[in-house]
């Protein structure tokens, strides 16, 4: 019983796990349906995909071959049009070669022409280049320029241009313009004014000279101008209308001008005689305003003297001869006294009025002494700034020696200046006082005369 039992328990498994088996058979059996139909499913999308694909490309492909065949017909067009056109470049090359011997077989002797042309062109360039003529017309000195450096055969417009520009500058030489233009100033800018030009040679605006800038092809102002004796003459001609008139005209085109401009005024030549040229200075200053005192004085004493002649018998005490003649008018007293007591009361008199006739000659002689001294102090200063100079530089270059001899020589000059003109002022003093004293010894001896003579009779 208990085997039965055992076989029977055995027989449920074994029909258990048939059961379970063919059920997982018929679920499996259902699963591969499904994946057969996705996968019939999957190759017909796929096959429709490739067709599509395959139709695609058989159309791109027979556009492709069309553009290709419009690619290829098209180079051939530009094949035969290169070709066309390399035949007509050729056609050309050749007609001109022929064309150019044409042309140099006519040309002839002109060819020769056309180089003395350059040659003269060339000449004329600097001229124009330089002129102050360029600045009233501009651009004719590029067109000169070029034209004396081209290589290529002149037109006949550029020969009658060049012919132009010639006769202009001839023409123009020879007149006086009066016009507007830009003018730069000192300080660089630019502005307008209206020009006097004189031929090539100079041009001034409102008495100022100007020089021409061939850069630019404008006038300047000169940032340094001439003295009054050429500026002058700038503002009449500048002013005139008609007639003639003064003028300043520079040969070398502002070349003079310029350099003359240059030279030193005479504040700038004082400063550069430095201290002793000071000193010189002042010491001439002080004799000079002494002496013209002295002067005035003189002159004035001599006129009242002249005066005083005419009326012997009514002296007056405002001149030295009255003060003389007052001296013994009136006076009883001196009626008695001897002929040396009257004679040294004359002289006495005399004497009281010479140092006032005679004052500060004395100082002036000194300062003519003293110029040319305090002149030989300032020539050996200068003389070792030279030297100095020199050793310095190792080099005589006249550049550098120039401060020193120019201070050498300025001082120099500056005591002559001061000691020549006292000289002759004092010599004039000297006259003068002389010719009044020579009055009042004249004077006081016929006085004594006279004394004398009442004495004697009495």
């Amino acid at each position: 019983m208990k085997f039965s039992a055992n076989s029977m328990l055995a027989r449920l498994c074994a029909a258990f796990i048939f059961s379970v088996f063919f059920a997982n058979l018929a679920s499996a059996a259902g699963n591969l349906d499904d994946l057969l139909e996705q996968t019939r499913k999957a190759r017909d999308a796929e096959t429709k995909l490739n067709q599509e694909r395959e139709a695609k490309f058989l159309s791109d492909h027979n556009k492709q071959a069309a553009l290709m065949t419009d690619a290829k017909n098209a180079l051939a067009e530009q094949k035969a049009r290169s070709a066309s056109l390399q035949s007509g470049f050729d056609a050309n090359e050749k007609k001109l070669a022929e064309m150019q011997q044409q042309l140099d077989a006519r040309a002839g002797n002109l060819g020769e022409m056309f180089g003395v042309v350059r040659q003269v062109a060339n000449d004329f360039s600097s001229t124009v280049t330089n002129s102050m003529i360029s600045a009233q017309f501009p651009g004719r000195a590029e067109f000169v320029t070029k034209l004396a450096q081209s290589k290529a055969l002149p037109s006949m417009s550029d020969l009658e241009r060049f012919w132009f520009e010639m006769q202009r500058e001839m023409t123009e030489s020879g007149k006086i313009s009066k016009y507007d233009t830009q003018i730069i100033t000192p300080a660089g800018t630019i502005g307008s004014g209206t020009v006097v030009r004189i031929g090539p040679f100079s041009a001034t605006s409102r008495g100022d000279y100007l020089s021409y800038l061939p850069s630019q092809e404008k006038l300047a102002i000169m940032a340094r101008q001439p003295g009054s004796k050429f500026r002058s003459p700038a503002k009449s001609v500048e002013g005139l209308t008609q007639g003639y008139t003064e003028g300043v005209v520079d040969p070398t085109r502002g070349i003079l001008l310029t350099i003359y401009a240059q030279r030193p005024n005479i504040i700038e030549r004082i400063k550069k005689g430095e201290s002793v040229g000071y000193v010189i200075i002042l010491v001439g200053a002080i004799g000079f305003i002494l002496a013209v005192y002295q002067l005035l004085f003189l002159v004035r004493v001599r006129a009242d003297v002249k005066n005083q002649l005419n009326f012997l018998n009514d002296p007056v005490k405002d001149n030295p001869l009255g003060r003389v003649l007052a001296t013994f008018k009136g006076d009883k007293e001196q009626a008695e006294d001897t002929p040396e007591v009257i004679e040294l009361r004359i002289s006495e008199a005399v004497l009281k009025e010479v140092p006032r006739l005679e004052r500060y000659q004395s100082f002036l002689r000194l300062c003519v002494a003293a110029g040319p001294l305090l002149g030989l102090i300032g020539t050996v200063i200068g003389m070792i700034l030279t030297f100095q100079s020199i050793t310095e530089s190792g080099s005589s270059d006249p550049k550098l020696m120039a401060a020193g001899i120019s201070q050498a020589m300025i001082a120099t000059v500056l005591g002559l200046s001061i000691a020549i003109p006292l000289l002759f002022m004092n010599a004039w003093l000297t006259s003068l006082s002389k010719a009044v004293v020579q009055v009042l010894d004249e004077q006081s001896a016929g006085l004594l005369a006279q004394r004398l003579e009442a004495k004697g009779n009495a």
